[in-house]
């Protein structure tokens, strides 16, 4: 499982040039059932994305087409994170071993 930051940088003002391609390239990661939650970083920070199904390759590789990482709308930081523990709600972002 993977948290991606994209926090802002200093071309921030240049987000609404790039927000529609941003748009279509999160709605692809969902198509591709990649991206499981998108949303926004308080207080106006830039974004996070939860990701599964993929290779950290694959994360990377994705989040470098992010029309905002290449326009640097954005900075890019991909975490990785194995699941130990979740509330019953949760439980299916387990892996089976944790389970």
């Amino acid at each position: 499982m993977f948290l991606i930051l994209l926090k802002f940088s200093t071309n921030k003002a240049r987000a609404p040039e790039f927000m529609a391609n941003h748009v279509d390239w999160l709605k692809q990661g969902f198509d591709d059932g990649v991206f499981d939650l998108a949303g926004s970083l308080q207080p106006q920070l830039g974004g996070g994305i939860l990701a599964r199904s993929a290779s950290r390759a694959e994360v990377e590789a994705r989040v470098a087409a992010d029309p905002f990482v290449v326009e640097d709308v954005v900075t890019a930081e991909v975490l990785e994170l194995t699941p130990s523990r979740a509330s019953a709600d949760f439980t299916f972002l387990l892996p089976e071993a944790a389970v």
